[in-house]
């Protein structure tokens, strides 16, 4: 059984040991799948009603409004559950919340028929996994110190969050980002740098260079785990999606506490990093999203792979992203 917040989740398809007849798939009575169902969407409402309700206030957050924008998964998508490959549930085919295309039926039993996945979406799943693999197969490099934030408000006046005043003088974050390394690894940071900033990054970063230069210390790395798995949706189970997003959300608040807005005001207590202090408090904290990421890294990985070894097409070349 999955396990919401639990890192360890039971689905036999991360275990790449699930034959393709259906009849070995992991089976959920109605009562299972409809308390699976309901314990998902508990969890999810108790995050995004909150939210919502402070959007309706016109309330900004940088931390929750980035994981509904910049992550571009709605709440309303987030809530609807997805059981994963692999699984079968009982009596489901009439069910209005699995009326997806993915899925297949078996009398009145329905489950998600990876024969059924788009083949146009086949490269993007095997770029995915090379680079889940990849960064999985590497040590982590604990010594950013959350400086890409600041190489994005480096000599300049044009900032993301302007309804939040920065922490130190823009003499001072020129003088902060000038004496310490910047070495970011995640081009999608990266690209946000201003172009005065971009030159001191010690890695030269593109998103074709992506699968070279990712690496498991990076929270960027560790929240992109959430977009991962939500570009397979509804391929990959609720609970790890749920999972994924938590641990993004927690990357974020580090992000940005770290970061050089004073968010005091909506309950952040900055992580000063401009501070001997502060950067061992960020280390640490870096280190231990790390240590939650991994085993979650793993489980999509090996999620998508079952996905793709039981894909009639798999060794068929894949039309471009």
């Amino acid at each position: 059984m999955h396990r919401t917040g639990d890192t360890m989740h039971m689905n036999v398809a991360a275990e790449l040991q699930v034959p393709e007849e259906i009849s070995r798939y992991r089976r959920l009575t109605p009562g299972e799948w409809r308390a699976e169902k309901a314990a998902y969407e508990q969890a999810v409402d108790e995050i995004t009603e909150p939210y919502l309700e402070q959007k309706s206030r016109q309330r900004t957050d940088p931390v929750m409004d980035f994981m509904f924008t910049y992550y571009s998964f709605s709440p309303s998508r987030l809530h609807n559950w997805s059981p994963g490959t692999g699984t079968l549930l009982e009596e489901a085919s009439e069910d209005s919340a699995f009326q997806d295309d993915a899925y297949a039926r078996s009398g009145k039993d329905i489950y998600l028929d990876p024969a059924l996945f788009p083949v146009r979406k086949l490269r993007g799943l095997r770029w995915m996994i090379s680079l889940l693999e990849a960064v999985e197969n590497r040590p982590p490099n604990l010594n950013c110190c959350g400086m890409h934030e600041w190489a994005m408000v480096y000599e300049t006046d044009d900032i993301r969050h302007p309804a939040f005043p920065l922490r130190l003088s823009r003499h001072e974050i020129k003088q902060l980002v000038d004496s310490h390394p910047v070495n970011c690894t995640h081009f999608d940071a990266f690209r946000f740098f201003t172009p005065a900033a971009r030159p001191l990054n010690t890695h030269h970063l593109s998103r074709e260079s992506m699968i070279e230069n990712e690496q498991p210390g990076c929270l960027h790395a560790n929240m992109d785990l959430y977009k991962w798995c939500y570009k397979q949706n509804p391929w990959i189970s609720g609970e790890l999606l749920l999972d994924c997003f938590r641990l993004a959300c927690k990357a974020r608040v580090l992000d940005m506490k770290a970061g050089p807005y004073d968010l005091r005001e909506i309950g952040y207590d900055p992580v000063c990093i401009e501070t001997e202090e502060g950067r061992k408090e960020y280390k640490k904290q870096q280190a231990g999203i790390w240590h939650e990421a991994a085993p979650l890294r793993k489980e999509l990985r090996k999620s998508m792979q079952w996905l793709l070894h039981h894909h009639p097409e798999k060794e068929k070349p894949a039309t471009a992203l």
